[in-house]
């Protein structure tokens, strides 16, 4: 549930606070008066792309926060797990949107969002039906989505969106294949070539550093005899080795240390000093043994060398870089000389895909087809309520024959083949008989403003029967209706209030008086600014505003009384 809505320096708003109720909430107010401001608003925290131009004159950004309730249940807590949003105590939500002239910004719970997280988590939460969704129902391709949001089909479709997706990227491998058949047959001679120059050359990983090595030894030879032998001598062979007067050193330490014991750990330090020293000198005298004066081998690394650069120059800086090249030139050599075949293997992966999809395709369609018998008889009851019992609502499907396509379906004892939608193989459409004896046809050529309006409030309520969305708002859903139907328009909202919180802004007065709590929304002039604002109405106000809707701004006492007994009458039916 919205529980309160904050906005300040927004467009008209200077500052307000409205909190809501459960049940039917009605907001009205004259026309101009701030009502698609304050929808406006709404749909930022929805994830509507924000306009600088909102901003009120003189202030330097818009705020805008939505505090939601029950933020805990349903599939919410998941969807703010999913993007490390961590939840408010005592199962708030609280959405923000700043507006500045840099941009916007977007907050839930205190953590920046995108606009796309902020709309994943408003999908969990709020349904908002303006008045241009009248139009979204004309159009075909609307259907299928509302129909599978009746049957829960929701894990079908995407079972079925990922089978099309695996079996769209095999597809488009297959085409960029075919595209480059005349490049790979070119790059053929070029790449094999190449090959056959790397794979003589018998190239290791790090090669080329260990013959770097060997060869400064081999080229350093005499540098480094003449310098172990030097070193070796000073240590442990010369009249004063240093090895030796270590040893003379160690000694004293020890009588000492027979004296005093703080000598211990100085001991200890000269007897590791002495094994060291030891220990180089075993190292120089075997190292200077297997000095090798080998300039044969040394000339043999040169050539080599020059070999490996020629190869690091010609096809990547390093060894590695020049077996990487390899790698990647041996599979587009296989590939070309193997054409035909590496086709014929696509082609069987494509086979396996597109049945997997053909067989989530039918799943799909057989649970669209069990849906729409419900469906239909659920809107044919609600529209029967709204004033049209003779109406016929009926789902019509069909598919896009094509003998390429990706889908085969059973024909009875044999299948046919047909086009792949993203969303699946169903050609899904509305249609609508209004009167009784008529054909039902499609809902765009035979539905009038008013019925659109009762169609849609009719598919809202079996919607929101079937969903979760606590929340419904309607932007004037009433549009094209009056009378006993906007009555009965306004009893369905108030049905749909027992189960979901319900914002419904509208100019009828019949809905306006069944609304568990009355808003209206005011504009004044103050200090030569214009400020808009809203207001919690009192019963008194609340029938002094039904009654400006049945008699415009002039309320006579009977307009007055009528609106009473309006507010009287919805409260009976309760």
């Amino acid at each position: 549930m919205l529980r309160s809505l904050y906005i300040r320096d927004y467009a008209l708003i200077e500052e307000l606070e409205v909190e809501f109720d459960s049940g039917l909430n009605i907001i009205t107010g004259e026309t101009g008066a701030g009502k698609s401001i304050l929808l406006g608003a709404m749909k930022l925290l929805l994830g509507d792309r924000a306009s600088t131009e909102a901003v009120r004159g003189g202030a330097k950004k818009a705020v805008i926060e939505g505090v939601f309730d029950n933020a805990d249940e349903g599939r919410l807590p998941a969807v703010l797990a999913e993007h490390e949003i961590e939840p408010s105590e005592g199962g708030l939500l609280v959405v923000r949107r700043e507006v500045s002239g840099r941009g916007s910004r977007a907050f839930i719970n205190d953590t920046p969002a995108t606009l796309d997280v902020l709309r994943e988590v408003s999908a969990s939460t709020i349904d908002l039906h303006g008045q241009h969704e009248h139009q979204s129902l004309l159009r075909t391709e609307t259907h299928v989505e509302l129909l599978d949001n009746f049957g829960g089909l929701g894990g079908l479709v995407e079972t079925y969106r990922k089978a099309y997706r695996a079996a769209a990227k095999l597809v488009t491998e297959r085409r960029d294949l075919v595209r480059r058949e005349a490049e790979l047959r070119k790059q053929k001679e070029l790449y094999g070539f190449q090959i056959e120059e790397i794979d003589a050359a018998g190239l290791k990983e790090g090669e080329a550093d260990d013959l770097e090595a060997e060869r400064r030894i081999l080229e350093n030879a005499e540098r480094l005899y003449e310098a172990t032998a030097e070193l070796y001598g000073q240590i442990s062979d010369a009249d004063d080795a240093l090895y030796d007067r270590a040893v003379l050193v160690r000694n004293q330490l020890q009588d000492l240390a027979r004296i005093d014991s703080a000598f211990d750990d100085t001991l200890a330090d000269v007897r590791s000093a002495e094994i060291a020293l030891k220990e180089a000198t075993q190292f120089l005298q075997d190292y200077n043994a297997r000095i090798e004066f080998n300039p044969e081998r040394l000339d043999e690394i040169r050539e080599r060398l020059g070999e490996l650069d020629y190869l690091e120059r010609k096809y990547g800086g390093t060894v590695e870089a020049v077996l990487a090249y390899r790698a990647e030139i041996g599979q587009t050599y296989d590939l070309a000389k193997d054409f035909e075949g590496a086709i014929a293997r696509l082609d069987g992966r494509i086979a396996d895909a597109q049945e997997t999809l053909s067989k989530a395709a039918y799943r799909l369609s057989q649970k669209r087809h069990e849906t729409a018998e419900r469906i239909e008889e659920a809107i044919g009851v609600e529209l029967a309520t709204l004033g049209m019992p003779h109406a016929r609502f009926a789902v019509q499907f069909g598919f896009q024959d094509d003998d390429s396509g990706w889908v085969s379906l059973p024909a009875g004892a044999k299948t046919h083949r047909v086009v792949a939608f993203p969303a699946g193989a169903d050609l899904v459409e509305f249609y609508l008989s209004a009167n009784l004896g008529e054909d039902p046809k499609p809902l765009a050529k035979v539905a009038s403003g008013g019925e659109v309006s009762r169609i849609m409030l009719a598919l809202k309520a079996v919607l929101a029967k079937s969903e979760r969305l606590p929340i419904l708002v309607f932007d004037e859903i009433d549009t094209g209706i009056s009378g006993p139907i906007a009555r009965r328009a306004g009893e369905s909202m108030h049905r749909l209030g027992q189960f979901h919180q319900i914002i419904a802004i509208t100019h009828l007065p019949q809905i306006a008086s069944l609304g568990d709590v009355h808003f209206e929304v005011e504009k004044t002039v103050v200090d030569g600014r214009t400020r808009t604002h809203i207001r919690r109405l009192d019963e008194a106000e609340r029938a002094e505003a039904v009654a400006q809707l049945l008699a415009g701004a002039s309320v006579s006492p009977a307009a007055l009384q009528s609106a009473r007994e309006l507010i009287e009458e919805g409260r009976a039916a309760e």
